[in-house]
């Protein structure tokens, strides 16, 4: 039978057919993807002539059916795993490890590049044909291609090596978030609102648990710890969600960990760097570790100065309930919840019911119809799981993409929140409209009952779309350079800029509406914005720690123990005792399950500071839906994709480039001492 991923999809929007597709049916696609890939290769190299269009446009075109079949295969098994797909990813990573090893290392090719790089400027090129050629030559040299012999042999065995590696430390990760939970008595329920029982309940019937339960999902996990009033059941969940990929045994990451610094450090060293760090920097906007440190350490001091003092007043709460000794990480959201609640008059439970996930859905759509003239309307199509829901984007009647939303947590979805393009952008050979989708985790509710978000919920949700946008508004002629394919500290410029627009008086008016349509009252609403800036210590230490660790750990020499080197970084800034980082070492996914965001975590932080500068430009005209500044931002920033460097298109939208104060004015550290 015709394997129906090699097949042309006659589906709407071009959407994989999932409904056709068989695991078994993804290896044999693979195999014969990669065959093709090669073969295309051969004939760009046997080519006797080299020019930019049998050679640089070629190759964007040489892995077209692989690329289409790893998106929706890698799309299930990071959505909805099961044992065979997990084999699967096992038994890819090598195998394209491999392949891409080939490609750099494939002389001919390499020679052709480095043949129209030597007459780049008589070739005639336009700005875009440019780039495209500096980059993908620079991928090529960054890839190890002017190596040779042994060290060239060792780079690929390093390389396949780490594909392995990070892969098994995401399966680990999924396989300690999905096989954990705590089942909860009816006594253990009470003093949680409703809608945090509700989710366990739920997630109590995913599991089969008999009753209610909490998971390691964020949406579940971390209410229970604002919210729950028995400590040591707080102990219990939280120890468990920080000892994921730390629990001894077949997912224990520590190890991986370990031999995966020491392998970035040896490729680094191939390449002629001194380290691994200084190589990812090199093409981030950031361009050194010094940048970095700089800006983390500027944020670092006033945040830790005021997480040092809510911590003192956290104390003094748990000490009026009697409980001797320190407060302890598991205390610290439940006594800030409640501290909320005195200083601000504002209580969670009191607030969600506003922020339903349909409106905020609705929310984040008719933003972007305000800013740049976008509709989506519901669409049918066939998808890989029943939560998937599909959108049509339009302009002014015209198609501008299909959006997918797959919002709820389940155990066989990796967690987090991220945006993905199953099809990219491109025009290189007629209009290719891009399929974005955004994943998230949020706790699902009980049958006939809405789905309630937090107000951090609310604000993932508007993250994510922001990604989303750059990868619907994306004008460029090269799949390999649009939407988000940018530098790694600029591609969060449009997702945490988008989460301004949540905080917009008139956006909450209209969309943050209970079950009746009832609007949230003002009183209410004043609340919510005026404590925006609550417990923001404790939200910046707990990233900036993560990021000073993962930083230092791809410094110098790799760290023979990264949790004595993760100890001894966060003992030298000072961590305050009752806040952990983030993501501890073993469950640092954004830092080993690829090399993404490795010595990059400060990436966020690097793209707020330029996130609260562009929504100053919003908020100077008067207007947050101005439309000439969204006009530019468009032309300038979420249309252009990598065609340009970041700094370039960043000036271009301002005028200049921000400073640090935007982002402690929008965290509220700034006069903090």
């Amino acid at each position: 039978m015709t394997n129906p991923l090699l097949t042309t999809w006659e589906t709407p929007f071009g959407l994989p057919p999932f409904d056709q597709i068989s695991d078994d049916d993804y290896g044999p696609a693979v195999d014969a993807a990669l065959d093709e890939a090669k073969a295309n290769i051969d004939a760009i190299t046997a080519e006797p002539e080299v020019t930019f269009a049998n050679t640089c446009e070629a190759m964007e075109r040489a892995t077209a059916t692989l690329d289409r079949v790893l998106s929706a295969f890698y799309t299930v098994s990071g959505t909805d795993a099961n044992p065979q797909r997990d084999a699967l990813r096992r038994e890819f990573a090598p195998k394209l490890s491999a392949f891409w090893s080939g490609v750099t290392a494939n002389r001919a090719l390499f020679d052709r590049f480095e043949d129209l790089w030597s007459r780049k400027d008589e070739l005639g090129l336009d700005a875009e044909q440019a780039r495209l050629l500096y980059l993908s030559r620079r991928g090529f040299v960054r890839s190890g291609a002017q190596l040779a012999g042994a060290e060239a042999a060792r780079m690929a065995e390093v390389k396949s090596r780490q594909s392995v590696l990070s892969t098994q430390f995401s399966q680990n990760l999924l396989a300690d978030e999905r096989d954990w939970f705590m089942p909860l008595a009816e006594e253990d329920l009470v003093g949680l609102p409703d809608f945090v029982v509700d989710a366990a309940r739920s997630a109590g019937e995913e599991k089969d648990a008999g009753g209610p339960v909490v998971t390691l999902s964020r949406s579940l996990i971390v209410p229970f710890l604002q919210f729950s009033p028995r400590r040591e059941l707080r102990r219990k969940a939280y120890e468990a969600w920080t000892a994921r990929g730390a629990n001894g045994g077949e997912t224990d990451n520590r190890a991986i960990a370990t031999e995966i610094l020491a392998l970035r450090s040896e490729r680094a060293k191939l390449l002629g760097y001194q380290d691994f760090a200084h190589y990812q920097l090199e093409t981030e906007m950031a361009k050194t570790p010094e940048a970095v440190r700089g800006l983390l350490m500027d944020v670092w001091a006033p945040a830790r100065a005021a997480a040092e003092a809510d911590a003192e007043r956290l104390t003094e709460m748990l000490a009026a309930d009697g409980i001797t000794g320190p407060l302890e990480a598991w205390d610290w959201r439940y006594y800030a919840e409640k501290r909320r609640k005195a200083e601000h008059d504002l209580d969670e439970a009191q607030v969600k019911p506003y922020f339903a996930l349909d409106k905020m859905i609705d929310a984040a759509f008719a933003c972007a119809t305000r800013l740049f003239g976008l509709e989506f309307a519901p669409t049918d199509g066939p998808t890989y799981h029943p939560d998937v829901r599909l959108w049509e984007v339009t302009r002014n009647g015209e198609h501008v993409a299909l959006f997918m939303g797959d919002y709820f947590a389940r155990g066989s979805k990796r967690s987090g929140a991220w945006c993905s393009a199953m099809r990219s952008q491109s025009a290189m050979d007629g209009s290719v409209r891009p399929i974005v989708m955004n994943v998230c985790n949020f706790a699902k509710p009980p049958a006939g009952k809405p789905a309630l978000l937090s107000y951090d919920d609310a604000r993932t949700l508007f993250h994510e779309f922001g990604h989303a946008l750059h990868q619907m508004l994306s004008d460029v002629r090269y799949e390999s350079m649009s939407g988000t394919s940018v530098a790694r500290d600029f591609v969060e410029l449009p997702s945490q800029l988008y989460e301004h627009w949540l905080e917009v008086p008139a956006v909450l008016a209209e969309f943050a509406v209970n079950a009746e349509g009832e609007p949230m009252p003002k009183d209410l609403l004043d609340k919510v914005l005026g404590a925006a800036t609550f417990d923001m210590g404790f939200a910046t230490v707990e990233y900036v720690a993560s990021a000073l660790v993962d930083l230092e750990f791809h410094l110098g020499e790799p760290p023979a123990d990264p949790m004595q080197k993760q100890a001894e970084v966060l003992e030298a800034i000072g961590m305050p005792r009752a806040i952990r980082m983030r993501h501890a070492t073993p469950h640092f996914a954004h830092v080993f399950s690829s090399d993404g965001y490795a010595s990059a975590y400060y990436s966020y932080m690097w793209s707020e500071v330029m996130d609260a500068d562009a929504f100053a430009a919003f908020e100077e005209t008067g207007d947050p839906f101005d439309p000439a500044t969204a006009k530019a931002l468009e032309a300038n920033i979420l249309s252009v994709g990598g065609t340009q460097e970041a700094d370039v298109l960043y000036t271009a939208f301002r005028g200049r480039l921000p400073g640090v104060e935007a982002l402690l004015k929008g965290r509220g550290l700034l006069n903090v001492a």
